[in-house]
């Protein structure tokens, strides 16, 4: 048993008290680090703690219970027990002490590789912040792009779909794939979807159709090539084409891009002013024959009035040769006549009786009219102001309506000229009434268009009231027409007076002349 045990008791109990101190403290330590560890798994100190508190509470509980076996085993005189057990408490001891060095030696290097992983974690977030950056930009660029090609194929589309030339692509077979809004009207069709899909060489003639589709195979090309379009909605169109090859990956075009553009109007012209200079150089051949004509008519008409004053009372010499004379004075009316339609003149305006320049037309046609039975009248207004205007281009704008009258009556026919004034409105009015065809009235607004002509190629240039319209507005006038298929036509040309201090004469110039 051992002795003076009174004395080392306060020791005994410290100690006691100590160990199971330390085995709280390393406890409370562990379940610390663990919650630090929870909360920042990554953390490495955090890491470092946990193992730290687990070998402290490793060697707390190795030394603190081999303290208390101790005090324990002593003090129930069983010290041999536990001078068995003591080496193996110490070795514990020094084996948990050695693992808490080992675990703060290790540390060092741990958090050397640790400060590096962190190093090496900032380079690859700062990496991932400047490839978030370029990505940005990247998208970016690709939507301002995006957009760019998209205003781009916008401000395409509009100059495809508002274009006034017809704008196609097709493969080299001739297959519309696309076609623009006018396209589609030149080709006679209603819709955009009548013509994609068909071939646009169905239009043209076949032979036309083959050379152009072979020379653009060959040539990779075409270029205003003239053909002649037959529209689905009838009739035909003078077209100039031109297109380009676009080549896809082969050697052979994949499709083909191109315009046609409608020159009717201008073929129509340029025929028209053909035959319009065939008629100017008429004219002047006219001019030529009238004075060769006017010479001997004059020596014809001298000596006839040579004969008659020479002759005797003989009655019926004398009936010939006034006979002679009258017809020679009538073709010397219808020579000078037409001396005055041949010049061209520039406009000049004077003070006319309109009612001399219907005389003068009439004169000239009348025997033609006579022959091919188509009757005139006349029913003129007396005192009939005069007008200021260009005798001449007024003489010109009566004969194309005169002329235009006869060509609409079918066998016999009349045609009356009838004059009035308006003294509300200062107007003259001239009516050409016939008793023709009339006028249908599909056509009735485009018969002033210059070149427009429902006669035969070679029987009208169509510039006869296109001439006179213009002419008439070229005088402050108006020129109209009336007609009912089947029951003829009325053209009604409509001049204002001129007063001598140029203003019209309209009713609120005639009272203030009154007034």
């Amino acid at each position: 048993m051992r002795t003076g045990i009174l004395p080392m008791l306060p020791v005994d109990l410290m100690d006691i008290f100590g160990s199971l101190s330390m085995i709280v403290l390393s406890i409370l330590c562990f379940q610390c680090a663990l919650a630090l560890n929870r909360k920042e798994s990554h953390n490495i100190i955090w890491t470092f703690l946990v193992w730290f508190c687990s070998g402290l509470l490793l060697f707390s509980l190795s030394r603190s219970i081999g303290h208390i076996l101790k005090h324990l085993l002593v003090s129930s005189d069983l010290a041999h027990v536990w001078e068995g057990f003591r080496p193996v408490s110490g070795a514990m001891n020094t084996v948990a002490f050695i693992l808490v060095g080992s675990i703060t030696l290790f540390f060092s290097r741990v958090y050397r590789t640790y400060r590096r992983m962190l190093e090496d974690k900032k380079s690859i977030e700062r990496a991932n912040q400047k490839i978030a950056k370029w990505n940005l930009d990247l998208e970016n660029m690709i939507l301002e792009r995006t957009r760019d090609l998209s205003a781009s194929e916008e401000k395409y589309r509009r100059v495809f779909e508002n274009s006034k030339d017809m704008l196609f692509i097709c493969d080299v077979r001739g297959i519309i794939r696309d076609i623009n809004p006018t396209g589609v009207d030149l080709l006679g069709l209603e819709t955009r979807e009548g013509a994609v899909g068909r071939n646009l060489f169905e239009w043209l003639d076949p032979g036309e159709a083959d050379r152009v589709r072979l020379h653009i195979i060959k040539e990779g090309y075409v270029k205003d090539v003239e053909l002649n379009l037959r529209r689905s909605a009838g009739g035909n169109l003078t077209v100039l084409l031109s297109g380009t090859a676009v080549y896809g990956e082969g050697e052979k075009p994949a499709e083909v891009e191109g315009t046609v553009k409608d020159i009717t109007g201008r073929k129509q012209m340029e025929l028209q002013l053909l035959q319009a200079d065939k008629l100017a150089s008429l004219g002047q051949l006219s001019a030529g024959i009238a004075h060769e004509i006017n010479n001997p008519l004059g020596l014809v008409l001298g000596y006839t009035k040579l004969v008659l004053k020479e002759a005797g009372p003989e009655k019926e010499l004398n009936e010939d040769l006034k006979i002679i004379e009258k017809h020679a004075l009538n073709c010397k009316k219808i020579v000078e006549n037409l001396l005055k339609f041949s010049r061209a003149t520039s406009t000049t305006k004077s003070l006319v009786d309109l009612h001399d320049l219907i005389h003068d037309v009439v004169e000239v046609v009348a025997n033609k009219f006579k022959v091919e039975r188509v009757g005139l009248e006349t029913r003129l207004a007396p005192d009939l102001p005069k007008v200021q205007a260009d005798p001449d281009k007024i003489r010109q704008v009566f004969m194309n309506i005169l002329m235009n009258g006869r060509q609409a009556i079918e066998g016999a026919g009349t045609i009356a000229i009838a004059t009035s004034f308006d003294r509300q409105k200062g107007l003259i009015s001239i009516r050409f009434t016939d008793t023709g065809s009339g006028i249908p009235q599909e056509i009735i607004h485009k018969i002033f268009d210059p070149f427009f002509t429902t006669k035969p190629t070679g029987m009208g240039t169509g510039l006869g009231l296109a001439v006179s319209y213009g002419i008439v507005k070229d005088h402050d006038g108006e020129i109209r027409v009336e007609s009912n298929p089947g029951q003829g036509s009325a053209f009604i040309v409509e001049l204002p007076v001129i007063m001598t201090d140029g203003r019209k004469m309209d009713h609120e110039v005639m009272q203030d002349e009154r007034g």
